[in-house]
């Protein structure tokens, strides 16, 4: 199992349609609207690294309204 937590910059005002496109997402376990240098935080999990890759350059990543991502893998 691999878990995952990405901190997101989004457009000014954006928050909450990023927040609701991230629910959608299945891997997305939560997801927090945040204030200060991050707008969003979701933390997702996968069976696999393999997985983990697609779902953040072909789910997370390519999502409107992005500025920025930061990922940080966690370890079990």
């Amino acid at each position: 199992m691999e878990k995952s937590y990405m901190l997101i910059s989004c457009e000014m005002g954006e928050e909450q349609l990023l927040y609701s496109q991230l629910k959608e997402i299945p891997e997305v376990k939560n997801c927090l609207v945040t204030f200060g240098s991050y707008d969003v935080v979701a933390e997702f999990e996968t069976d696999n690294q393999s997985q983990m890759n697609e779902v953040i350059t072909t789910k997370i990543r390519k999502l409107k309204k992005i500025r920025s991502t930061i990922t940080l893998r966690a370890m079990n």
